[in-house]
This record gives C-alpha cells, structure tokens and sequence, in this order.
C-alpha cells in the first residue's frame, strides 16, 4: 500500500475573598517572562526565570493541600528531601463553594510556604473530575441533577461522574480562569507556581462511554457524524498518526465522514486479552468529547495567565485492559492523536506510571515529539531510581512520586535520587536533545545492557562483587563532557566503553575521579584505580549510595 493510502505506523463576575499575598501585575519589568516550554534540539525544555529547569518533584496525598495548618510539619520535610517543586491539589469545591464566590486563601498559603521553604510549584486543578469521578466538585454542583447531568452506563444507570455537558464545562472554566488571574496576580513575578494540570485522570469508569440519553455530548452525539474539526486533523496527519487510531480508521476504510462507528469501525466485543482492544470507537469517542472539555478550560485559564500545561492519564494496564475498566476516554498513549486534535491548548499528555513496564511507558508517552512529564509514580526504591532513566534516555522535564510526604526522608532513596540529580542539573540541561546523555535503570534479573554515546558502546552491568554480592537495582545517567570524556553519576552497576569509531581497538581509562558539584564547580575526591575501576577495565558504582565519576579515555592497541 502506498504511503499516500495509509498512515505511518512510526510516528506518533466573582467576590474574592481577602488573599494575603500581594505583588506587581505581570508585564512592570519587561524582563520577566513567566515559565514556558521550549525547544532544544530534540528535546523540549521547562524555562524558569529565563533559565531551563528539571523538576525533581513529589505530589502530596490528595487532601493534603486542603489544609494548611495540616501541611506546616511536612514543607520543611520536603525541602530536606532535595526536592524543588511540590505538586499539590487545588480543588473546585473549596475554591468555589458557593457559585461565583471565591477563596484563595489556600492557594496563598500553598504559594507562600512553598516560597518559604524555596521550592517551586506544580499546581493540579481538581476540578470536574479526580480519578476519572466527579468527588471535587463543589455542593453546588453535585445537587444540581438537571443542570449538571450525569454520565450513566448501559443499564441507564447514574455514574458519580459529571456528564460532558456544556453547563458543567463553562462552570469549570469560570473557576479555572478565576484560580489563573489570581495566580497570576499574586505569582506573576516570582514563578512560584511553574505548571498547570488541568484536572486529574479523566474519562468514563463502569462503562466504555457515556450514555446518557438527554445529554447532547453524550449518547445523542455518538450517533451523530465525526465532528469535521477531528475530520479535519486526521486527514492533514494522515501520514503521521500513531498507530492504534490510523489503524482503526483505516479498517474501516479511511472514510472522510460518517458516525464514529463508520469512520473508526463498530465496537468489538470485550476481549480480555492484554493490549486486544474492544470498544476502541467508544473509547475514541470519549477521548474526544473529554478533550474538547478540557481545552475549553486551559484556554479560559491561559487566556488570564498562560503558564504551560498537561493532563495526566491513568493507564491501562494487564488485568485491566478494557475501557471503562481504566478511565475510557483520557489521554492514554494509543489515543494521543485525538487529544491532540481536542486539546491544542494542552502541552503536555502525562503518565502516571505505576505498572511494571516504565520504560515503555517512557517510550509511548516520548513519541511524536509529545514532551514526557511524569507526574504520578512509585517512588519507593526501585521506583525512585527510574528517574535516571526518564531524564537520562528520554529528556524528561521531571518526575514526580505520589505520596510524597510518606516517602521524602533525608537518606529516602528519592532523596538520595534527588541530591545526586540537583548537583548534575546544569550539565543535563545544556546537553538536553543533543545527543549527548544516556540513562539506564537495571532489575538484578535483567541482563547488561548496551547504548551508544559519542562514539561509543556502553555497557552496563549490575555491581557483582565476590563479598558484597549483587544490588537488587541500579541506575545510572552518562553525559558526554567533550571527544573522550564522559560524566556518570548512579549506583550498583559497572559501566564499561568500547569504541564504535575508526581507530584502535581498545579503550584504557585515562584518569577517573569520584567528585561533587558545589555551587556548578567540580570538586574532585578521590583519583580512582584498581579494584575501583575494574582493574582499569570501567566504572564502578557501588550499591549503597550514589557517586559522581568523571573520566578520560584513550585508545590503543
């Protein structure tokens, strides 16, 4: 089939209740850009204050947030734990708990302890939906049936989850445009708050749609034609789109119109079989009208202070295969295409990464030029040190373990992630999509593994030692210093060079030094050799704690 007949499987009016923080209007200083996403190479990057910035971050527990006398013991908690950002919920219904009346009090006090304790935030917008239900909606909302529906199941059945609506959609980005002009206002040049996430984990739970019967977004709209915006973007990246969408649409003939059971085929029967999708129209469906909705609300809230932001997606995962089973509808990787086509507003589509397969995950969510931000993830030991390898192989913007403030000690494993991570920050960042940094992650029951850096084949190999024995993980971050140097930084593993360039076969260590980054400047430790580097053969890297190796090579033969 020619290129042109298929699609490219490789691609992819409010009273403000009394705030207590004041500060100037953004735009007083002509200097002050608020935080934005650019390019670099292929990688793209969070801008702070003019300078590019890797979160190294947490989320709190749900409600956390929703008090501040409740978060007092745990900010200094956080910054010990060589965090800089904190992700923390702003919810609707205590933003807005009577219809157009507001209160920002807590939003202030997240703002100023945050500041206090030098840590950035990551503000997530708990508005119609957390988990793929409507809990966070103020009283207001949740009593008015008629004006704010429900979605019901197959059996006509009320869902607790806000129906599509249009009602619901402009109350939403009333509050949300209210929580961005005053953020703006009491933020705008200090940049606390560094991000956005626009609502939590969307889509329908119990059913692969919404069928309500009196909701026009709904049960009526399914049978209605594609609307031709979606049309529109498909046939402009027909020959980009990522797989599961353009195969769908092309089964059913890559027609150009018709309902959505013609244009992406009639829903299959459930199979539950991992990765065999049934009820992907519906699913495809939902994703649409979930987009559309959420782009409504990004666009209310940039309209008064654009700062970047994403949504965030439970994924489907073995045992949970089907829509409905996961949140049918959000922005998972296999139906990226139709948030982007929904969502322009959206910058970022987010994992929230608890299956087992993280480097996949990394890999789906990386794909077509999509920046990868985990929000959401295990940050217990063998959970934490996955950070290496979104940073290191996918030039993540940041990650950020859920729970924070069970997990963030001083000597926590994400601490010590963190610490190392903080001290490499500037290298990573100015070598970010050029090719220039490798990261990897080891389970004590996976074979070495294999990259190419500048010029040369790394492998890496879990720390065996005849006393010590073997970790049960590892990680590592390797960035390329200039020809033949290098700089690596992880724990529990050896890292060995091999060339893959013209010239003499074998790679000797020149030096090796263990060393510390204080205030950007290398402070060397101590000059490495022998048993320290396998007998001039590699890196080593013990499994008790995290080390900064810098090394010079040459070749002979």
């Amino acid at each position: 089939m020619s290129k042109a007949n298929r699609c490219n499987p490789g691609i992819i009016v409010a009273l403000v209740l009394a705030g207590t923080l004041s500060a100037p209007v953004l735009g007083a200083d002509q200097n002050n850009t608020i935080p934005h996403l650019r390019k670099q190479g292929t990688a793209t990057q969070l801008v702070v204050d003019g300078r590019p910035f890797l979160v190294l971050g947490g989320e709190l527990h749900n409600s956390s947030s929703s008090s501040l006398e409740y978060m007092k013991p745990i900010w200094p908690k956080l910054a010990d734990a060589n965090l800089n950002t904190v992700l923390a919920v702003v919810s609707w219904e205590l933003l807005e708990p009577e219809e157009g009346k507001f209160d920002f009090s807590l939003v202030d006090g997240l703002i100023r302890n945050a500041r206090s304790h030098h840590l950035r935030l990551i503000l997530l917008w708990f508005g119609s939906w957390k988990n793929g239900v409507s809990t966070y909606v103020p009283v207001w909302v949740k009593t008015d049936l008629n004006r704010f529906p429900r979605a019901r199941d197959v059996n006509d059945k009320a869902l607790d989850i806000l129906s599509t609506s249009n009602a619901a959609r402009d109350a939403d980005a009333r509050a949300f445009a209210a929580l961005m002009r005053h953020i703006r206002k009491v933020d705008g040049q200090q940049h606390t708050v560094i991000m956005m996430q626009v609502e939590n984990e969307v889509g329908v739970l119990g059913d692969s749609r919404d069928r309500c019967q009196r909701c026009h977004a709904a049960n009526e709209a399914f049978g209605k034609p594609v609307p031709k915006e979606l049309m529109d973007y498909l046939q402009k990246h027909k020959d980009s789109l990522l797989p599961d969408v353009c195969d769908a649409w092309q089964a059913a003939g890559f027609k150009t119109s018709g309902t959505w059971e013609e244009v992406f085929g009639s829903n299959k029967p459930h199979d539950k079989n991992w990765r065999k999708r049934s009820f992907f129209t519906d699913e495809i469906f939902m994703a649409w009208q979930y987009a559309r909705y959420v782009n409504r609300i990004a666009e209310a809230g940039k309209a008064e202070y654009p700062l970047p932001m994403f949504v965030n997606a439970w994924l489907d995962q073995e045992g949970y295969p089907q829509p409905g089973e996961f949140p049918s509808g959000g922005p998972l990787a296999h139906v990226m295409d139709i948030w982007r086509a929904g969502a322009p507003q959206i910058d970022i589509l987010s994992p929230d990464i608890y299956a087992p397969n993280f480097k996949e995950r990394c890999e789906w969510y990386s794909r077509s030029g999509n920046p990868l931000f985990i929000p959401e993830t295990r940050g217990d030991g063998r959970g934490a040190v996955n950070v290496f390898y979104a940073i290191g192989q996918h030039g993540a913007i940041g990650f950020s373990p859920f729970a924070i403030e069970r997990i963030a000690e001083p000597n926590s494993e994400i601490a010590r992630c963190y610490g190392v991570l903080s001290q490499i920050a500037p290298l990573i960042l100015e070598n970010q999509g050029k090719g220039m940094i490798a990261g990897v992650v080891l389970d004590a029951n996976e074979p070495p593994q294999k990259l190419q850096l500048a010029g040369y084949t790394l492998e890496f190999k879990l720390a065996r030692h005849w006393s010590f024995g073997a970790p049960e993980y590892a990680a590592a971050i390797v960035i390329s210093l200039g020809p033949d140097e290098f700089l690596a930084a992880g724990r529990g593993l050896t890292i060995s060079f091999s060339p893959n360039t013209p010239g003499p076969a074998i790679v000797g260590l020149a030096t090796v030094e263990e060393g510390t980054f204080v205030d950007g400047r290398w402070v060397h430790g101590r000059r490495l050799n022998g048993d320290e580097t396998l007998s001039g053969k590699g890196l080593r890297f013990f499994g008790g704690g995290y080390s900064i190796q810098r090394v010079k090579l040459y070749r002979y033969q």
